[in-house]
């Protein structure tokens, strides 16, 4: 059930993180707010296709 998933960032569009999610819980697309090593500062990373 478990799925592996991409995290970008919203503002530079880098791939940064690699995650897990559970398709059954979070059906939509899941947002949070990671580090960027591109821009150097706090940013939210959406999950990527």
């Amino acid at each position: 059930m478990r799925t592996k998933i991409t995290l970008e960032c919203t503002e530079c569009k880098q791939k940064n993180y690699d995650n897990y999610k559970n398709k059954k819980n979070d059906p939509d697309r899941i947002q949070l707010t990671k580090y960027c090593r591109f821009c150097g500062k706090h940013t939210v990373h959406k999950e990527a296709k």
